[in-house]
């Protein structure tokens, strides 16, 4: 095991989302490290879309680095119902950010992207030269090329400024402590939800979005969390850095695992005229583990166990 590093030790980090699922494990992440001056803004009192309270966050927080993980995000419904306000936040959020940090000589900016920048049909593994091959996937475009858009910023910036800001490139995320409603969450806590709601009411099916054909690649939100932290402190490069497992699985073996973890043992009915979303999704992570050491570690039967105990605690009646 490395000596742990005191890069974080000395310096003030802000962490934007920090209250959210990926967020609170960086937060931890950041404690674990030893780093005593860890911000985190809360929208009720910074609206990050709002230029009047990025500035203010800065002179508030004057952070030495900023981790920026909050987005407006969900799953293909949420994408398809909401592509004007998932790009407009997340666009304006993040050129906000990044334009202030340069204006108040931030040390560093860890700008968080999105797989749903790549295009459509990515050659697989998805390497990160192939990021302005071809148009995303449309139903969560929007969000994707608002987030892509950070990227040129960084660039740009660091071109013309001499700006260090990193940019990473993480894959579908999951893990205790994710989103479960049903109107926004993406496919893992979706499929759960579903599966351990129906062994719980006696349901003797579930209706899943899509063929299940198509592919994705998870990482373990802890693994993702630990890899941003390693960039954060060891990775300076303008490159695009992609974060991920390297593994691929097709949605219709996922929802069978799950269903068989959650013991659902009722028909899996699939619903073709709901849309897939992108053909195939799996990241070539090389760069990662050659650039800051990162290689995910939790096997994923394993991190999906742990997310189904802790979907399961959440509906337990609470002790007196």
């Amino acid at each position: 095991m490395e000596p742990m590093s005191d890069y974080f030790t000395s310096r003030r980090i802000v962490v934007t989302g920090g209250a959210g699922f990926l967020g609170q494990y960086i937060v931890r992440g950041l404690e674990r490290r030893g780093c005593r001056q860890i911000h985190v803004p809360l929208i009720q009192e910074y609206d990050l879309v709002k230029l009047d309270d990025v500035i203010r966050m800065y002179e508030t927080m004057r952070p030495d680095a900023v981790i920026h993980l909050a987005a407006v995000v969900g799953g293909i419904g949420a994408n398809r119902a909401h592509p004007g306000e998932f790009f407009y936040k997340n666009l304006l959020m993040g050129v906000q950010l990044i334009e202030q940090a340069r204006l108040h000589q931030v040390e560093k900016f860890v700008a968080i992207g999105t797989v749903c920048a790549y295009p459509k049909f990515t050659p697989v593994p998805f390497q990160e030269e192939h990021l302005w091959d071809g148009y995303p996937e449309e139903t969560n475009a929007p969000y994707g090329l608002a987030k892509k858009m950070l990227l040129v910023q960084s660039q740009a910036y660091r071109q013309e400024y001499g700006f260090n800001s990193i940019f990473l490139l993480p894959v579908n995320l999951y893990g205790p402590g994710d989103n479960f409603d049903p109107a926004s969450s993406h496919v893992i806590p979706a499929l759960i939800k579903k599966c351990v709601d129906a062994v719980r009411t006696g349901v003797d099916h579930i209706d899943c979005w899509g063929t299940g054909a198509v592919s994705r690649e998870f990482i373990y939100v802890a693994d993702a969390a630990e890899a941003i932290l390693l960039a954060t402190e060891r990775y300076d490069g303008s490159e695009p850095v992609n974060i991920g497992a390297g593994r691929e699985m097709r949605i219709k073996d996922l929802a069978e695992m799950i269903a068989q973890l959650a013991g659902f043992r009722g028909e899996i009915r699939w619903d073709a005229s709901k849309p897939d979303g992108q053909p195939r999704r799996c990241l070539d992570v090389s760069k990662a583990k050659a650039y800051f050491g990162f290689e995910a570690q939790t096997p994923f039967g394993d991190g999906l166990r742990k997310t189904i105990d802790w979907y399961r605690a959440t509906l337990e009646p609470r002790q007196a």
